[in-house]
């Protein structure tokens, strides 16, 4: 037989629900903002690369959600045997670093394609 699962420690951390909900927002305003702008390429309206300005938010909250996360397992560290959640922060730490990327991304393709649309492409 197998032994039974251990007993759930002590109450969870109220960091690690807020930071992995930050960190798939910021996740999903990337991935917005960079599949709309894939769209606005295709169909070339020109309109629709404004969607690319969701990179920065997301970049923001990717930042506050991998700091949460980070705080939340410290403190989880400090007291075991009353604080659970450690792998819902872990999680939501990873994904706001994961968050922080894309939406660096994003903001840099606004970037670039702001800089060619206003001083032409680069020189050859």
């Amino acid at each position: 037989m197998f032994p039974a699962p251990p007993a759930p420690t002590g109450r969870s951390e109220a960091r690690t629900i807020l930071s992995l909900l930050l960190a798939i927002l910021g996740l999903l305003l990337a991935m917005i903002g960079g599949l709309v702008a894939l769209l606005a390429l295709f169909t070339a309206n020109g309109d629709l690369l404004n969607a690319l300005l969701l990179g920065l938010p997301a970049m923001i909250v990717g930042v506050v959600a991998y700091f949460l996360g980070r705080s939340a397992i410290s403190r989880i560290n400090e007291s075991p045997a009353t604080l659970g959640g450690r792998p819902t922060a872990v999680a939501g730490w990873v994904i706001g670093a994961v968050s922080t990327a894309a939406g660096a991304m994003v903001t840099l393709v606004w970037i670039v394609l702001f800089l060619i649309a206003n001083y032409g492409p680069p020189p050859t």
